[in-house]
């Protein structure tokens, strides 16, 4: 078994109502930074083992429908390096 770390970025999907990053962006125009949009992101890192890169991806994959995202309303993107 190889040590990998699975990355899981979860955002909501383009058209949902963000009103983290509504604020956050206001915030930040009012700094003067100009901004077309933002979104608001949560990122899990998972330490996990597994027989390869492939077999982590698909842990990391079934975690995130199963729990760490809504895909009624979110998007996830999982990354995996080895350890």
């Amino acid at each position: 078994m190889t040590e990998f770390t699975a990355t899981v970025t979860v955002r909501l999907k383009r058209g949902v109502l963000d009103p983290e990053a509504e604020t956050t962006k206001r915030a930040l125009e009012r700094l003067g930074f100009e901004l077309s949009a933002l979104r608001s992101a949560d990122r899990f890192e998972l330490d996990l083992e597994a027989e390869d890169a492939a077999s982590a991806e698909a842990r990391a994959d079934e975690m995130a429908e199963r729990l760490l995202a809504n895909p009624t309303i979110h998007d996830y993107d999982v990354a995996v390096a080895e350890r």
